[in-house]
């Protein structure tokens, strides 16, 4: 997906808007309490330099009022079962408001926003924000790159030692989010710690529990929209691989002038073709909206037309090497945990070149080796569904990523659907009885005794 979409989902925060919509029901940072500016903190300093393993990056200027933004580093094992495989600094940013709120523990799955831009559930409860960058992403990776412990688990690890070190300092309520890769990361990590924090919200996260069917996926591309917009879709992508020869041309001079090149993909060939096919999930995923669907190419576009809604659509960046090579931890995880999804092809098998061009191993460089778990997903979803408590799912109905979605068990937990949204789903834009049953479970969770 293109960065600025993906880091707009992931943060999971609310609009200007939205936060005002909420604000009846949300708590005030600590220094709007009083109506009076906080004053000057240096013991929050000292505190920090005192808990082990964690050293002061910088303090950044924050533009979230009553807030300090720190950026932290977190020394980690490499392997939380081996000592003896070394150690790497995991990079953390906090956002402190008072030693006596909530603290919300926030990942994006990804690497760290390096910004002060609050998470829904931090707004709502006025409490301090935690981000954890995910292991093998950004800064946070070992100086050998062995990808063999990149797994749900070691990251689930690396959140509780995040937990159990911040505590000292945070002894209040704790509350876990992130959205996408992010909510699946904390869903995984209370999995594995179910007792670290008091609750999750986890926004549009994907629960691919048999890698082997994706018939879902399948039916929601299938049926998602009108009839009308599938059908000028399909023409869409027909029509693109039928100016293949004129578009990948363009395509590789415009890669190449940039300095870049397909080595991870192998050609761009094949990456036109993979956004070609991801373009129908990318669409429904990212936008959908009446004027994206008045927009869509018709039946007599140009290849310029066509051209400039695929790049727009699918991120043709996102295939060659400078964007492909930062994202190849999450085509790992997909490769060898966390499975992928399946598009429509059909309609184009006449026009295909490349047989299985959209699985996670195209991203993934040949030396790296990549070994797949059948049993990983299916033991999250039956903790989910068995023990799993306190969770919230916030999933948009026209978000092919949810196809299949997380089915909370009877414990505190619930999934709720925004109508007619994609995958940049908030609490805020939930029909108010849905909003309203959000937001006093979250207000419940954070002030449990």
């Amino acid at each position: 997906m293109r960065l600025w979409t993906r880091r707009r989902l992931l943060l999971s925060t609310a609009s200007a808007a939205s936060t005002a919509a909420l604000s009846a029901t949300a708590s005030a940072p600590a220094h709007a309490l009083t109506g009076k500016p906080p004053a000057p903190d240096d013991a929050i300093v000292r505190r920090l330099g005192s808990l082990p393993g964690v050293r002061i990056v910088e303090e950044r200027p924050s533009t979230e009022p009553g807030y300090r933004l720190f950026v932290l580093g977190l020394r980690q094992p490499v392997d939380h079962t081996d000592p003896s495989a070394g150690t790497f600094e995991q990079r953390l940013t906090l956002l402190h408001t008072s030693t006596e709120r909530p603290t919300v523990l926030f990942t994006t799955g990804y690497g760290a926003v390096l910004t002060s831009r609050l998470t829904e559930p931090t707004v709502l409860l006025g409490g301090n924000q935690l981000q954890v960058e995910h292991r093998y992403f950004g800064t946070s990776r070992p100086s050998v790159h062995d990808y063999s412990h990149l797994t749900v688990r070691q990251a689930a690890d690396d959140h509780h030692r995040v937990v159990r070190t911040f505590r000292r300092l945070y002894p209040g309520a704790w509350i876990s989010t992130g959205g996408s890769k992010g909510g699946m990361a904390s869903v995984y990590h209370r999995r594995f710690h179910p007792h670290d924090v008091d609750g999750t919200v986890a926004y549009a996260a994907p629960n691919n529990v048999d890698d082997r069917d994706d018939s879902a996926y399948l039916r929601f591309l299938e049926t998602v929209g009108t009839a009308a917009d599938r059908e000028a879709i399909r023409t869409a992508q027909r029509r693109l691989l039928l100016h293949r020869a004129e578009l990948v041309a363009r395509y590789e001079a415009a890669t190449t002038a940039a300095g870049d090149t397909f080595r991870i993909v192998g050609s761009a060939d094949k990456a036109f073709e993979v956004a070609v096919l991801r373009a129908p999930f990318m669409f429904w995923q990212n936008g959908g909206s009446a004027a994206d669907r008045a927009a869509l190419p018709g039946p007599d576009a140009t290849a310029d037309r066509l051209y400039t809604w695929l790049d727009d659509t699918a991120g043709l960046s996102l295939y060659a090497d400078a964007v492909a090579r930062a994202y190849i931890p999450y085509w790992y995880q997909l490769a060898t945990e966390m499975g992928y999804l399946d598009v429509p092809t059909a309609h184009l098998s006449d026009l295909l070149r490349h047989p299985g061009a959209v699985e996670p191993r195209t991203f993934v460089p040949r030396d790296i080796p990549v070994r797949f778990d059948p049993d990983a997903m299916p033991d999250i979803d039956r903790w989910v569904r068995r023990s799993g408590t306190r969770l919230l799912f916030v999933n948009g109905t026209r978000d092919p990523s949810t196809a299949e979605s997380f089915p909370p068990g009877r414990h505190d937990s619930r999934v709720l659907w925004v109508p007619d949204a994609n995958h940049h789903t908030t609490l805020a834009d939930l029909p108010a009885a849905d909003r309203a049953e959000a937001t006093a479970m979250l207000t419940r969770w954070a002030t449990r005794t």
